[in-house]
């Protein structure tokens, strides 16, 4: 705590772990339990509390709540945590909760995410690397949201949701079952619109990887056969591509939800 630059004004209470070159601003409060790795910056108005561990190099900007009791009325005080990984940004009014024991008493965040004004991850969540949030997004207690999603402003994720790798949630939208790895899911509520090419191309994904991410999705979604039949037809098709398996492997593994599908069959082979 040497290091740390600690203003006059905020409380960090008696046996709270401070990393080196911390800084923390007016009016933050800082809670026995919490662990603030190197680098990390709490702007002002900050509180932050529980068993909750903070990344190295990670900002959180004021009136952000983080670590406080789960808004779940069958949580009764259970020693569960709250940890966020390295380089995250953290934008005002921003809430996070730690898990419950229905979930495993774990809410985790991975690294390089950026969540916008008053997004909410609640207790529970598994939140991959390089997510973003926008403004006023919803998780739900219990969902996973895998590396490189994107969820547009005021969308909603229902309880035990999950949304796989590289997937895009349109703003405003009402995500009830599971979306699955390079998706995109946009309305209210949410059907399966697609995958995301704009984002695809951005990562640096090839032309011929897309192509073949294209023709499995239509095969998968097409009319005919149940849903079992055509990830097994796919599975064989596309044996030796590791990104069309990760949708089959994430359909296989299936969840608390159904898989989000297209509005009709139009929207699966356009």
């Amino acid at each position: 705590m040497a290091s740390a630059q600690i203003h006059a004004m905020a409380v960090v209470e008696t046996g709270a772990r401070i990393g080196a070159d911390v800084k923390i601003g007016p009016f933050c409060h800082v809670g026995p339990d919490v662990e603030l790795g190197d680098n990390v910056e709490l702007v002002s108005h900050v509180a932050v509390h529980g068993r909750t561990t903070v990344g190295a190099g990670t900002r959180i900007f004021p009136f952000a709540s983080i670590g406080h009791q789960p808004q779940d009325l069958k949580f009764h005080g259970e020693p569960s945590t709250l940890e966020i990984g390295r380089n995250c940004v953290i934008r005002e009014g921003v809430t996070m909760n730690p898990g419950t024991e229905q979930g495993g008493l774990k809410t985790v965040v991975g690294d390089n995410c950026a969540f916008l004004a008053n997004s909410h991850v609640a207790h529970d969540c598994r939140v991959g690397s390089h997510v973003i949030l926008s403004n006023n997004v919803m998780l739900a207690g219990h969902t996973s949201v895998g590396d490189y999603v994107i969820m547009g402003g005021g969308s909603a994720l229902h309880q035990f949701a999950r949304v796989g790798h590289h997937a895009f949630i349109g703003g405003l939208a009402g995500v009830e079952n599971d979306v699955i790895p390079y998706g995109m899911a946009l309305g209210n509520r949410a059907n399966l619109a697609g995958l995301n090419l704009v984002g695809l191309k951005r990562r640096g994904f090839s032309r011929e990887a897309i192509h073949d991410l294209r023709r499995a999705y239509r095969l998968l979604f097409a009319a005919e056969g149940t849903l079992k039949e055509r990830v097994e037809d796919v599975a064989e098709e596309f044996e030796h591509h590791p990104q069309v398996h990760e949708i089959l492997d994430f359909i296989r593994a299936g969840g608390e939800r159904s898989i989000c599908t297209p509005r009709d069959v139009k929207d699966a082979t356009s």
